[in-house]
C-alpha cells in the first residue's frame, strides 16, 4: 500500500499491513526487555535499502523530482488521453508507474519507521509530514486514472487491440475499471484525496499512537507488572490460568478506561465510510472492499454462510472437547488460547524457528526456500520485542525496486513459529510478484493470503509427518486446529461484527455498550456454549487494528485458509502434474490474473458452492481425528 488507498483505484499492494505503523531499532524501556528466547539476540531490520534516515538527501531529492515529474505529467496529458494512440497511452502508463513507485518507496519508509516506534513523537511527525507531501504530489497524478475510466469500453478496446505495449497493462486497466461505476467528479475525487490526511488517515494514526503508548497492568502475586499490549495479549496463552485471568483483566481495564476514545474512532470511521459509500453508490458496507479484492459479493456471502453454518461442527465441538481436557465445566475467554495440559511449555530459540520454517519450505520447493532464506541472510526482518513497536505481524512489500520487510513480535511460542512461516510466505510471494512491476504486482487481499497460509501448512505438515509419538501428534493437531479456528471462525465472526456495526451505525451513533453487545453476540454465536463470557470481554473489539485500518479486510484470512486447504489437498493427492511449477506461476502472476484463472490449473473454482465446504472439511477432519485420539 503506497499511501492511503486512493479511490477509485484499488489498493496496489496486498499484505498484512493493517497493523503497520513504523519502526526504530532501539530498546528504550525495561518493558518487554527480558532476554529473548534462547538467549540469542532477535533480528532488527535495517531500512537503509529504502533510505538512510528521515534526513537522507535522497528522500528529499526523490520527492522533489516526483513533484516536478507529476506536474509535467499532468500538464502534458490531462484532458488528452482519448486522443492518444495505444503506444502513446502505454508509454504514459509506464511513466505513471515510475512516478508512483518513487512515492511508494518514500511512503513505505515512513510507514515502517512509524511501525517500529509509534511512541516517538518525531516518528509520528515524520510519518504525517511525509504523508501530506506524498498526498499533495499524487494529486497531480489523480486525473490519470479518472480520465482513463471515462474512456468508453469500445474506445479502449480499439487502443488495446492495436498496441502490444498497451496490452501488457490490460490487467491493471481491467481492475481499475471495476471502480468506474463508483467514480465521482474530478473535483470531488481531488478533494477527497487531499483531505485523506486529515480524515481517515488521521484517525488511523490516533489509534496507532494510542495503542503504542498504552501499558497494561497485570497482577503478579502482590505486585503489579506493567507490560505492553502485545505482551499482555501473549500472556493469554500462558500455562497458568491465574496468569491468563490477570492478563485478561488487565487488558479489559486498559481498553475499558479508554473505551470512549475507541468508540469515537470507530463511530467516526464508520460514518465516514457510510458517507463515501453513499456517494459512490456501493450497495452495502463491504462492497468497496470486495471490489478492491476483485471478488464478487456473492462469493464472499457463500464463504460467510458456509463458515457460520459450520460453527457447531468446528468451533463449538472443539471447544467443548478443550473444556474437558482442561477440567473445566465452562471456558472463560482467557481460556480460548490456553495450552493443553500435556503441552510442553518450552521456549523455541529463534535459530530453531528459522531452521524449522526454511526446512519445511525446502521440502516443497528449493526455490521458495532460497528466496525465503534471503530474509534471514539480510536484515529484512524485525522480530525484537520493544515498547512502541507495532503489535502483531505483517509483511510490507515496499516497492519492486527494493524488497519486502517483515515485522513479527517473537516470544518463542509455537504460534510465533507459525506466524513467522505465515509472514515469510507473504514475503516470498511479494518477491516473486515483484517481477510484474509496481502496478501489476499488487495481489488482491483474498489471494495475498494464499502463500502465507500455504507456508504455514507446509511448516505444520512437515512437523506433523515427522512426529511418531501419538501424544505429541495429538497436541500438534490441537494446536493447528486452534490456529485454523482463529483464522477461519474468528475472522468470519469479526467480519460479522463489522457488518452488524456498520449497519447499526447508519441508524445513529453507537454507544460503547451497544458496540459491546454486538461483539458479545458474534462471540457467543461463533465460539459456542462451551464459553461463559464475562461482561468485561465486551471491550476486546477495541484492540483489533483491522477494524480501523482496513474495514472488512478480515474475511480474506478465512478465504485464504479455506482456499489453501483445498489447494493443499490437491497437492497431497498428487494428481496435478508439476504442482510446484504451477504454484510458483500462481505467485509470480501477482495481480495479473483473477482467482478463477489462478485456480483453474489446479481444478478448483471458488465460485462453486462446494469449494468452501471442501476447505472446511479439512478442519472438521482434524477435529474428527482429535476425537478419536481422545
Amino acid at each position: 500500500m503506497t499511501r492511503s488507498e486512493p479511490n477509485p483505484t484499488p489498493p496496489r499492494a496486498a499484505a498484512d499491513l493493517a497493523a503497520a505503523a513504523g519502526l526504530r531499532p532501539v530498546l528504550r524501556s525495561p518493558l518487554d526487555a527480558g532476554a529473548p528466547p534462547g538467549g540469542a539476540p532477535l533480528p532488527v531490520w535495517d531500512l537503509s535499502d529504502l533510505y538512510a534516515s528521515a534526513e537522507d538527501p535522497r528522500l528529499a531529492a526523490d520527492l522533489d523530482r516526483a513533484e516536478a515529474d507529476g506536474k509535467a505529467f499532468a500538464t502534458r496529458l490531462a484532458g488528452k488521453l482519448a486522443g492518444l494512440s495505444g503506444e502513446a497511452l502505454a508509454a504514459a502508463i509506464a511513466e505513471y508507474e515510475r512516478i508512483e513507485e518513487v512515492l511508494g518507496r518514500a511512503m513505505s519508509y515512513g510507514q515502517l519507521v512509524f511501525a517500529g516506534d509509534a511512541q516517538d513523537p518525531a516518528n509520528g511527525r515524520f510519518y504525517q509530514t511525509l504523508q501530506e507531501r506524498v498526498t499533495a504530489i499524487s494529486s497531480h497524478l489523480l486525473f490519470f486514472t479518472l480520465e482513463l475510466n471515462r474512456l468508453e469500453d469500445a474506445e479502449l478496446e480499439r487502443k488495446l487491440a492495436g498496441s502490444p505495449a498497451l496490452a501488457r497493462w490490460r490487467p491493471w486497466l481491467r481492475d481499475l475499471r471495476v471502480f468506474r461505476p463508483h467514480q465521482l467528479s474530478d473535483e470531488l475525487e481531488k478533494l477527497l484525496h487531499e483531505k485523506e490526511v486529515t480524515g481517515r488517515s488521521a484517525w488511523n494514526r490516533l489509534f496507532d499512537e494510542t495503542i503504542a503508548g498504552m501499558t497494561v497492568k497485570v497482577a503478579k502475586g502482590t505486585e503489579i507488572e506493567e507490560v505492553t499490549v502485545s505482551a499482555a495479549l501473549n500472556k493469554l496463552s500462558d500455562r497458568d490460568r491465574a496468569v491468563r485471568e490477570a492478563a485478561a483483566q488487565g487488558v479489559s481495564e486498559a481498553f475499558g478506561s479508554r473505551i470512549r476514545l475507541f468508540s469515537l474512532i470507530t463511530n467516526t470511521l464508520a460514518k465516514d465510510k457510510e458517507i463515501l459509500d453513499t456517494w459512490r453508490r456501493y450497495p452495502r458496507p463491504g462492497s468497496a472492499r470486495n471490489r478492491a479484492n476483485m471478488v464478487e459479493d456473492e462469493v464472499v456471502d457463500a464463504l460467510v454462510t458456509a463458515v457460520r453454518a459450520s460453527y457447531p461442527r468446528l468451533s463449538h465441538r472443539y471447544y467443548a472437547m478443550k473444556a474437558k481436557w482442561l477440567g473445566l465445566d465452562k471456558l472463560q475467554h482467557w481460556d480460548r488460547n490456553a495450552p493443553l495440559p500435556e503441552e510442553q511449555d518450552r521456549s523455541i530459540p529463534w535459530p530453531e524457528a528459522v531452521r524449522t520454517v526454511l526446512d519445511s519450505y525446502r521440502a516443497f520447493s528449493p526455490e521458495l526456500a532460497a528466496i525465503g532464506g534471503r530474509f534471514f541472510e539480510q536484515p529484512w526482518i524485525d522480530a525484537a520485542l520493544r515498547p512502541g513497536k507495532a503489535s502483531g505481524a505483517f509483511a510490507h512489500p515496499t516497492v519492486p525496486s527494493a524488497h519486502p520487510y517483515l515485522l513479527v513480535n517473537y516470544h518463542g511460542k509455537t504460534r510465533d513459529v507459525m506466524t513467522l512461516a505465515h509472514e515469510l510466505g507473504h514475503g516470498v510471494h511479494q518477491v516473486l510478484a515483484g517481477e510484474q512491476g509496481y502496478l501489476l504486482s499488487g495481489t488482491p487481499l483474498t489471494l495475498a493470503e494464499t502463500a502465507s497460509v500455504f507456508g504455514e501448512m507446509l511448516t505444520f505438515r512437515g512437523l506433523l509427518d515427522a512426529e511418531t509419538d501419538p501424544k505429541r501428534r495429538r497436541l500438534m493437531l490441537a494446536s493447528k486446529v486452534e490456529d485454523m479456528l482463529n483464522t477461519v471462525v474468528r475472522q468470519i465472526a469479526f467480519y460479522r461484527f463489522e457488518t452488524l456495526l456498520h449497519d447499526e451505525r447508519r441508524k445513529g451513533e453507537l454507544s460503547a455498550e451497544q458496540i459491546a453487545a454486538l461483539w458479545m453476540q458474534v462471540q457467543r454465536e461463533s465460539l459456542g456454549p462451551a464459553f461463559d463470557f464475562t461482561e468485561d470481554y465486551g471491550t476486546y473489539w477495541a484492540y483489533i487494528p483491522h477494524f480501523v485500518h482496513s474495514p472488512f479486510y478480515v474475511y480474506a484470512y478465512a478465504f485464504g485458509d479455506c482456499l489453501v486447504n483445498a489447494l493443499y489437498g490437491v497437492y497431497r493427492d498428487g494428481k496435478v502434474p508439476d504442482f510446484e511449477g504451477k504454484y510458483l506461476e500462481l505467485l509470480k502472476a501477482g495481480g495479473t490474473l483473477r482467482h478463477k484463472e489462478l485456480l483453474a490449473p489446479f481444478g478448483l473454482d471458488a465460485t462453486d458452492p462446494q469449494f468452501w465446504q471442501r476447505g472446511l472439511d479439512v478442519i472438521a477432519g482434524f477435529i474428527d481425528e482429535l476425537e478419536k485420539a481422545a
